[in-house]
């Protein structure tokens, strides 16, 4: 069976993992911390993408569950119910 992975973007997700363990991993849009391991394999994965180096595309199946997430996350709006004004 062939190489899913090359080599190189293995030793990036490596870097990746170290750079977590000591605290020094940021995510790029908000600079913020990394502590899950899931992200820190993301983020090593997606720097091996943007060099060109051998890495499966995302899954469908990954993206579709973070858009049925998103959805659910969104509040939904609550029809506002009108008080009847009663004469006296």
């Amino acid at each position: 069976m062939a190489r899913q992975y090359s080599k190189k973007a293995a030793a990036k997700v490596s870097r990746a993992m170290k750079k977590r363990k000591a605290g020094t991993l940021r995510s790029g849009g908000s600079g913020k911390k990394v502590t899950s391991k899931k992200q820190a394999i993301a983020i090593g994965l997606s720097e091996a993408r943007a060099e060109g180096k051998k890495v499966p595309k995302p899954s469908k199946k990954d993206t579709a569950k973070k858009a049925a997430k998103k959805i659910a996350k969104k509040p939904v709006a609550k029809k506002s119910k009108k008080k009847s004004k009663k004469k006296a």
